[in-house]
């Protein structure tokens, strides 16, 4: 993947979130959706995974962590992908 003219590699896990968030700009998705679509099983237990994943993720398409531009975090409710820049990834 290219971020710009650099170029940034992602695991696999970290394209398919991107994908999915980057694939509906606007659209909150809990941590629990995100890992149910992305892992494609039910899980019961801690999130955490999904929320490192999404810091791997920000930290490799230099997105500031305190002030995302690209995934952004909904308190209490999820991760969206901002809907008002287009995708410059």
């Amino acid at each position: 993947m290219n971020t710009g003219n650099t170029e940034v590699t992602l695991t696999n896990r970290e394209f398919e979130i991107l994908y999915l968030l980057a694939s509906s700009p606007g659209r909150v998705f809990s941590k629990e959706q995100i890992y149910d679509l992305v892992w494609e099983e039910p899980y019961f237990g801690d999130y955490n995974i999904v929320m490192s994943h999404i810091r791997n993720i920000r930290e490799k398409i230099g997105d500031n962590p305190s002030k995302p531009i690209y995934i952004q975090t909904v308190w209490g409710v999820g991760y969206r992908f901002n809907k008002n820049i287009s995708s410059g990834l």
